[in-house]
């Protein structure tokens, strides 16, 4: 009975997961918990954080938690960020996901800076400052589609107003996106996906 009531526990909250993310993907003025879409990312991903045994460190330290947003696809961000540390990662790893605010100067908000970390074999000098282009790809043939890191670049710097940067070195890659805590109003008709 209890691998039951652990299974009916798994769908009921990979239904709430599924639930949160797809509501993000509306694009009306709103107010968004990261730490809540990073967690729904992670119930998502949880099959192939099992199934690989890959273990998730968290730090969610931001404070507040929360952008004021049109913005909209944040949790595709964070799957492709996500499942790409994933696919770095040897098995029995771990990655780590924190959070934190930084000041702006001036009268602006501020921003929630999130940052997604693996330590697998990390990203070459050569390839590093063409990982945001469209069709570049460090994964072997028929693995990648080389779309995954420009959509994520057009969605946190055009409908975010935000910014994201990578460093990377042997056994250790990481990915920093910086969203205003008060973004812009939503780039009317960009398209954020790829078929």
């Amino acid at each position: 009975m209890c691998a039951i009531e652990e299974s009916i526990s798994r769908i009921s909250e990979l239904v709430m997961a599924v639930k949160k993310f797809a509501y993000d993907e509306r694009s009306q003025a709103r107010e968004l918990d990261v730490h809540d879409s990073l967690q729904s990312t992670l119930t998502i991903l949880g099959h192939k954080l099992r199934l690989k045994q890959i273990g998730v460190e968290k730090l969610f330290a931001a404070s507040p938690s929360t952008i004021q947003t049109r913005g909209s696809a944040l949790s595709q961000v964070w799957t492709n960020l996500i499942d790409n540390a994933l696919d770095a990662s040897p098995p029995n790893a771990r990655i780590e996901i924190s959070t934190w605010t930084e000041a702006s100067a001036g009268t602006e908000p501020g921003w929630l800076a999130v940052s997604i970390a693996d330590h697998g074999t990390g990203i070459s000098a050569d390839a590093l400052p063409h990982i945001f282009e469209a069709f570049f790809t460090t994964k072997p043939a028929g693995s990648g589609t080389g779309l995954g890191l420009e959509i994520v670049h057009r969605i946190v710097t055009q409908k975010f107003g935000g910014t994201i940067q990578v460093e990377s070195k042997p056994g250790e890659t990481r990915f920093i996106v910086r969203l205003p805590l008060r973004g812009p109003a939503a780039v009317e008709g960009t398209a954020t996906t790829a078929h």
